[in-house]
């Protein structure tokens, strides 16, 4: 059978590791050709500092030598620049005249150094910092000059400050923010990273705007907005990235500010395909190295004929050593409403932790100088967990690394990179009797890209080698200490829940009985703990069905009595879009519109929820940002659950499609039913589909006797509701 031609536009991180992914799910698939603009194979440009810096040579850094290549059937045009895409003929051609057709086609073009619009900026002597061509440019100008100025205080500029240090330049760094980092850092770990940069040489100057790079013919210094001057020698330009889209947009791809996809990395063009930094997805084109890898998979499934998982996004995180300093930065860490949680700041160490957190969530952290909780702390923003969770757990006599290495659950990413997991890590440490990190890294490529995870590495290498390894302990999370819900009770937002079920199960009818069963502070409760309890009340005394399949369904009796002390959420708001009216659906969604807002105006909810119902053309109600949204559809109809049109923005997730108009009322009401039954009170709906995974509820929803079943319990519900 003939192999498919496949064509990669990009030699870079991205790409490759997209390729190397399609390679493990079927080697004998496609003839793979890879254009790269550079003249050398794939290598890591997270490190480019490191050689700049001395640490490693360009041959430590090369990621796929040419042996990859040549082993694996890859045929490689390196030095070759794509410059056109002939989308009708499905083929490609370069500056040199190169012309290969495709039956898919990957653009991973990346990005390059954006040049701010400063006077002066292409004088002789202003580099930017992106390639290895550009580390022997700025070490070639180290023989000549002495004084070079940065200009960008994120990480990047720093790290090439770090790299002028080290060839011996008096450095300075210029960046118009009040500290360095302000977008993964907040004020008090910049101040402490500024300190120790400035102990190694580096010297700043914050908040300040260049206007000129001064100079006849080749650089000579700096003049800023407030008329001040700063002499140099070399400029570096070290202020951000813009994807690589000119290829696209002279193809008429769709771009925006990059190349526009979808959840399955596919552009406007059928058969091409985008990925990495020239991608973007919902609005977001990553520069970070775990989101590519992220859309590397899914695409590389999606391009394969397998069955994928949509990418739906990333927290964009950093887990880095800024110039010898380990640094940890994830989620909102600064701005309204974020809240701190924890902060702790140990100045004899050197160390700093502070995670933020809003309506009791976590949604960020940062650490300095010590990064060993980075893993779990992602964990924990990821999930948008209760910041009941970040209650440490007993001391075990090991170091603080070695129990943050215990703490962490086996399944948890360690590299998120390379994404290999704390049980990966420490199968191959057993397996292969591994003594060290840069084992680890052989063996697994834990710590082999951006070397963030390194400490963590450190740790399970410490802590497997030590001896005090707990047999049984590795096999699960420690169970996490709740925050009660309000001052009437010890019961936190879970145990509460929990303790509901129990009660109704053993004969409890109502709130007040409950309470006075659980000691309640407060006869009557209060106004946190009263709603919550008055809607465990409604959904158990109408017969929940939990994910525990041996608990059974809890029918009302005829004397239950509810709580009515309180405000509650209640009865779904309805959406029904703009149709035409001689459109042959238009009096489908009509109709279907009527059912869910009759059918659903007395429903209890755990949070205010919205629905639409609309034919997803000119219509002007938005389906996909609507908690349920109902969608015409080729094949009937379609609903999607968990949009959000407000902060944060989130996008609905198909969750299955039915062919009549009966059968998707009753998949909407039971994926409104499994939300009701298994989240929390004051859950929203966004949330509650992010923590559970669109996969777990498709498995419930869409099986036919469950789907039923949680209709008809809406239903009734609804219909009790009604005559109460």
């Amino acid at each position: 059978m003939r192999r498919k031609k496949l064509l990669v536009v990009g030699n870079g991180m991205a790409g490759i590791r997209c390729v190397e992914e399609i390679l493990k799910l079927d080697p004998e698939l496609f003839d793979i050709t890879i254009f790269g603009a550079e003249p050398r194979p794939n290598y890591n440009r997270i490190l480019l500092s490191k050689v700049l810096q001395g640490e490693h040579s360009l041959q430590d850094i090369i990621l796929n030598d040419w042996s990859w290549y040549e082993l694996h059937g890859i045929r490689l045009l390196a030095g070759e620049t794509v410059c056109h895409i002939d989308i009708k003929s499905r083929a490609v051609e370069t500056v040199s005249g190169i012309r290969e057709t495709y039956d898919a086609l990957i653009l991973a073009t990346g990005s390059s150094p954006y040049i701010p619009p400063i006077t002066g900026a292409d004088k002789e002597g202003v580099i930017s910092f992106r390639t290895v061509d550009d580390c022997t440019k700025m070490t070639e100008m180290s023989k000549m000059y002495t004084k070079a100025a940065v200009i960008g205080g994120g990480l990047l500029g720093l790290e090439a400050a770090r790299g002028l240090l080290h060839l011996g330049m008096d450095t300075q760094v210029v960046h118009n923010a009040p500290y360095i980092m302000n977008r993964q850092l907040d004020r008090t770990a910049s101040m402490m990273l500024q300190r120790e940069l400035e102990a190694q040489g580096m010297q700043f100057n914050l908040a300040k705007d260049t206007t000129r790079i001064v100079g006849r013919t080749r650089a000579q210094g700096l003049r800023f907005m407030d008329g001040t001057r700063l002499d140099a020698d070399v400029v570096v330009l070290a202020v951000g990235i813009k994807p690589n889209v000119e290829l696209a947009q002279r193809s008429g791809i769709r771009t925006q500010r990059a190349i526009l996809v979808d959840d399955f990395m596919r552009t406007s063009e059928p058969n091409i395909y985008a990925v990495g930094e020239c991608a973007e997805h919902r609005g977001v084109s990553y520069g970070l190295v775990a989101p590519l890898y992220e859309q590397g998979k899914v695409l590389a499934r999606v391009i394969c004929g397998r069955e994928a998982e949509p990418y739906g996004g990333s927290i964009p995180y950093s887990q880095l050593k800024v110039s010898g300093v380990d640094v940890f930065s994830a989620g909102v860490i600064s701005g309204e409403g974020a809240e701190t949680a924890i902060q702790h700041y140990d100045a004899v160490c050197g160390t700093y932790k502070k995670v933020t957190m809003r309506n009791g969530r976590v949604t960020g952290a940062v650490l300095f100088g010590n990064t060993n909780e980075g893993s779990s702390l992602l964990t924990l923003v990821q999930q948008g967990a209760a910041v009941s969770e970040l209650i440490p757990s007993e001391s075990s006599g090991l170091s603080a690394a070695e129990s943050a290495a215990e703490a962490l659950p086996e399944h948890e990413t360690v590299c998120a990179c390379n994404g290999v997991s704390k049980a990966a890590i420490m199968a191959a440490i057993t397996e292969h009797h591994l003594e060290s990190s840069d084992e680890v890294k052989e063996h697994t490529r834990a710590s082999g890209s951006c070397g963030g995870c390194r400490p963590m590495v450190d740790a399970l290498v410490k802590y497997m080698r030590s001896g005090k390894r707990k047999e049984g302990l590795h096999t699960e999370a420690r169970t996490p200490i709740e925050v009660p819900v309000c001052e009437c009770t010890v019961l936190g937002p879970s145990s509460l829940k929990q303790a509901v079920v129990h009660a109704v199960s053993q004969g409890c009818h109502s709130v007040q009985d409950f309470m006075l069963r659980q000691g309640w502070k407060k006869p009557d409760g209060c106004e946190v703990c009263c709603p919550a309890l008055r809607f465990y009340f409604d959904i158990e005394m109408t017969g929940a069905v939990h994910h525990d399949e041996r608990s059974q369904p809890i029918k009302a009796s005829a004397d239950d009595v509810f709580y009515k002390g309180s405000r509650s959420y209640q009865g779904v708001k309805v959406w029904v879009g703009d149709t035409e009216g001689s459109k042959p659906e238009a009096a489908s969604i009509r109709k279907i519109g009527e059912w869910l807002r009759t059918g659903w105006r007395e429903v209890s909810l755990p949070s205010p929820v919205s629905a639409g119902v609309s034919d997803c053309t000119a219509s002007s109600v938005s389906i996909l940002v609507q908690g349920i949204g109902i969608s015409v559809s080729p094949a009937g109809w379609e609903v999607y659950l968990g949009g959000h049109a407000a902060h944060p923005v989130r996008e609905g997730q198909l969750i299955g499609v039915a062919e009549s108009e009966e059968d998707v009322v009753q998949l909407a009401a039971a994926s409104l039913q499994w939300y009701r039954q298994n989240s929390m009170y004051e859950e929203p709906l966004w949330r509650w589909v992010e923590r559970t995974g669109v996969t777990a509820i498709r498995e419930n929803v869409l099986d036919d006797d469950l789907q039923r079943e949680l209709a008809e319990q809406l239903s009734r519900y609804a219909w009790e509701a009604q005559v109460r």
